[in-house]
């Protein structure tokens, strides 16, 4: 295909874009960036092609920018291009500023940090990298992480990507059974961990949960140990290792081995509505081209910032903007180990003062967490470093964006509430940068990211045009780091992705788009739950729950929460002839699930009720549930079609006994 040449904008800059690898031909004035918009849909080959020759480093040049169908899911950019993710991270800002600051480890201690320059932090991955190699592990090999906050984590992680083992880091908040069934589906040998971890002034027993997985986990040959806490943890003979007595033995140089633009860099499982979790797929070139381009444009990101992503890197927001983003673009990292109210609620706004954030990058479950606090945790602290206010998780509601944008930003900070997705590897939809992101609005991510082309489609799959509208939020361009694959399961991503609505990739996601044509999510259109900025699978909730001996059937939903966003709600069905009081069986079932997911995962309300509303089909109608659990009697609809319509009045009385009660012990209180 002939390629178009996209014409040359004047370069920001000296001062400016010399700092972050490469500058790029991208202006900060809006009219520029509307421009560049239109021309990265108009000639998108050209687009793409600029910026991976501009922005990258490659061992070998790519043939062909992209080939891909959007109806059969067949995707390939940059095709036969070699190049290493970690030479792009680390190996050319080491060699050009290698004093350079690349993560500041914000501890969980209170006031207390540390530096890590670019330098130490490849001289670290290289000795990691060489371990790895020591212990057997080569290209293609899957490795499971389950790790805390710390900069070897960021280094273990640089050092799969040097050696082309594919890293499935796994959230060191869930289960021993959750962490068993990552590691089973991705038939990992490897495992690294750490003793424990420190979150909030507490320790958590990594190795210990570690050891339980494994019990269940049989393909496991090696378990590599890093030290945070020292605690004494059991080590068995011949299969753990501590991982920095290893890395004593080793050079601090290791060749980065050449990487085909298209190889596996890393999977992510995300909690999907089989109750299956899915190992989301990516690769090398277009993922760490688009993470560097939206960390740089979306957050104005400038030689000398410090960008604070307090995501933990057990979710995609870790992954892209806590370690490949920022470092791709040469910048300073925060690595952020405590909670947002540890010690008090001035946790972040302390750190902005002491480490000189310009950016910080947080979720709408720790704003509206903190702005229930007085001012004083914020207005003692000087946010005169701040620039720009990042959000992502779900859409933020009006009152926290107002106190987000007036209050920490005192009037002067852009507000960016951004949406995109784990399979999108990166911000798709987003304030900044655009032709009016002077004036956003709350819960708005507003407009695409250059290259994204989004559309609404009504259930027939028909396009919905013009604007004041509501449909399923569909994208029509491809972009570089689009996931490829589920792993072992292409038919699934299929599935999921591509064939509800061809030649489109399906989010999953609602969307209004509105009289100016800026577009607000409205929520999953799926049996996915987002909590705490977190997506849950109904299914892995529900199937946690019915392994209680006394449970028959169970079915969960979101419901709006004040602080979480949305929290879960779990409808409970009981065997017949089970006579234990409700508060033994909600005990039990909350057991289960923290077992089972993880103590993040339980249900904030449970409801004993007879039956579920249900088709003839025996699907379940979670939208009945979520009407009565929004108190929307008004809208249920038409029930006469349901297998057994009685069961939503029962189930309806239940909900209001149970209100009362709430009502009548707060009044008491």
């Amino acid at each position: 295909m002939d390629r178009e040449p996209v014409p040359k904008k004047p370069r920001v800059g000296e001062e400016e874009s010399n700092g972050l690898h490469s500058p790029v031909t991208l202006c900060h004035t809006a009219p520029s960036n509307e421009l560049w918009y239109q021309e990265s849909l108009k000639a998108p080959e050209a687009f793409w092609d600029q910026l991976a020759k501009e922005r990258l480093e490659w061992i070998k040049p790519y043939d062909k920018v992209m080939d891909v169908d959007m109806n059969s899911g067949d995707i390939k950019w940059f095709i036969n291009g070699v190049l290493n993710v970690t030479v792009n991270c680390l190996d050319r800002h080491a060699r050009d500023n290698p004093d350079r600051v690349a993560v500041l480890w914000e501890k969980d201690e209170p006031k207390q940090h540390e530096p890590v320059t670019y330098k130490q932090l490849l001289d670290m991955t290289c000795q990691v990298a060489n371990v790895l190699k020591s212990q057997g592990i080569r290209k293609g090999d899957r490795v499971v992480l389950y790790l805390p906050m710390i900069p070897l984590a960021i280094a273990i992680i640089l050092a799969c990507a040097r050696i082309g083992a594919i890293h499935s880091i796994v959230f060191a908040g869930f289960s021993a059974e959750a962490l068993s069934s990552r590691i089973n589906d991705a038939t990992a040998e490897t495992v690294i961990t750490a003793d424990e971890g420190v979150r909030g002034g507490k320790t958590i027993p990594l190795k210990e949960t570690v050891d339980t997985a494994l019990k269940e986990s049989p393909c496991v040959k090696r378990v590599l140990v890093a030290t945070r806490t020292g605690a004494a943890v059991p080590m068995a003979a011949g299969r753990d290792h501590k991982l920095e007595e290893l890395m004593k033995e080793e050079s601090t140089e290791c060749p980065p081995e050449p990487m085909d633009s298209e190889d596996p860099l890393f999977m992510l499982y995300t909690s999907g509505s089989t109750g299956k979790p899915k190992g989301i797929l990516h690769t090398q070139a277009g993922y760490i081209l688009y993470t560097g381009l939206t960390q740089q444009y979306v957050f104005d990101c400038r030689p000398g910032d410090v960008f604070a992503c307090v995501a933990d890197i057990g979710w995609i927001t870790g992954h892209s903007y806590v370690i490949y983003g920022p470092l791709s673009n040469g910048v300073t990292t925060v690595l952020f180990e405590s909670t947002p109210v540890y010690p008090d609620p001035g946790r972040y706004w302390e750190m902005t003062e002491r480490l000189k954030v310009t950016q910080i990058y947080t979720s709408p479950t720790a704003l509206r967490m903190l702005l229930k606090s007085t001012n004083e945790y914020v207005t003692k602290y000087d946010r005169s470093s701040l620039r720009i206010l990042g959000c992502v998780g779900e859409p933020l509601n009006d009152k926290a964006w107002q106190w987000y944008y007036t209050v920490v930003g005192e009037g002067r900070c852009t507000v960016v509430d951004t949406w995109w997705q784990t399979e999108t590897g990166g911000i798709m939809i987003t304030p900044r940068p655009s032709a009016n992101d002077s004036t956003p609005k709350p819960g708005y991510p507003m407009n695409p990211f250059f290259g994204i082309e989004p559309v609404l489609v009504d259930d027939k799959g028909e396009v919905i045009t013009g604007n004041d509208v509501t449909g399923n939020l569909c994208i029509r361009k491809p972009w570089p780091s689009m996931a490829r694959t589920i792993y072992g399961n292409h038919e699934k991503f299929l599935e999921t992705y591509y064939r509800p609505y061809p030649g489109y990739y399906f989010t999953g996601d609602g969307a209004y788009r509105d009289k100016d044509g800026h577009y607000k999510i409205t929520g999953r259109v799926d049996d996915v739950i987002n909590v705490k900025g977190h997506r849950l699978g109904t299914a892995e909730l529900e199937s946690a729950m019915n392994r209680d001996g006394r449970v028959a059937e169970t079915a969960v939903i979101g419901c709006p929460h004040d602080v979480y966003g949305q929290a879960i709600l779990a409808f409970v069905i009981l065997k017949d002839g089970v006579t234990d009081d409700e508060d033994s069986i909600i005990t039990g079932l909350k057991a289960m699930v923290k077992t089972g997911v993880g103590s993040f995962a339980v249900p904030h309300k449970f409801l004993i009720v007879p039956g579920l509303p249900k088709t003839r089909s025996g699907k379940i109608m979670r939208r009945i549930l979520r009407k009565i659990a929004n108190n929307l009697y008004e809208e249920l609809g038409d029930v006469s079609t349901l297998a057994n319509p009685p069961v939503v009045n029962d189930i309806m009385q239940k909900w209001l006994k149970e209100a009362a009660a709430t009502q009548s012990e707060q009044t008491e209180q």
